[in-house]
């Protein structure tokens, strides 16, 4: 009786520290596509400053993601001693047979829109860059018509493009009478 009554207030502790870490998630979650939709904007905008701060912006959500992430698994682990399967092996439904109907249902609907959410961040992360190397193909384009294509010119990749002087040709770009 003892033993039951334990494991039932384990499995609320347990709970509550699971449906708290999904509410952290969606609120990361939701802060992350922000900054991606804002980066979008930005590129769009060609927004150069824009684009380079959100990038910091970024990165910082997603080591706050990689904390995140952290706790997850401490909680994959005690949740798997409990279960008696190893952390890597908890599923949500097998939470799910530690909770109240209730809690399980939220905790079901959490992580669907958790799910959503990190799907829809990773396809506007994808757009972002393709954009950015679109961008970054018009540039280099930009500088070669230009005839500054040499070493200091980079492909679309970021990477440095290999010159020589044969190539560096005049080239019209405007062919105007008055």
């Amino acid at each position: 009786m003892i033993e039951v009554a334990l494991h039932a207030e384990s499995d609320a502790a347990l709970t509550v520290e699971v449906l708290g870490h999904l509410e952290a998630q969606l609120v990361a979650a939701r802060r992350l596509l922000q900054v991606v939709l804002e980066q979008g904007v930005a590129i769009r905008n060609r927004d150069v400053r824009g684009v380079v701060q959100l990038t910091g912006v970024l990165q910082a959500e997603l080591q706050r993601r990689q904390l995140l992430e952290n706790q997850r698994l401490m909680l994959l682990q005690r949740a798997g001693s409990r279960l008696g399967v190893p952390g890597g092996a908890v599923t949500l439904a097998l939470l799910e047979t530690l909770m109240d109907p209730q809690s399980a249902l939220q905790a079901g609907a959490r992580s669907a829109e958790l799910r959503g959410l990190l799907e829809t961040v990773q396809r506007e992360h994808h757009v972002n860059r393709a954009l950015m190397g679109q961008e970054l193909a018009f540039l280099d384009h930009l500088l070669k018509l230009a005839g500054m294509g040499g070493d200091e010119s980079y492909n679309a990749g970021g990477d440095r493009l290999a010159t020589n002087a044969a190539q560096h040709t005049g080239h019209r770009v405007f062919d105007l009478e008055v």
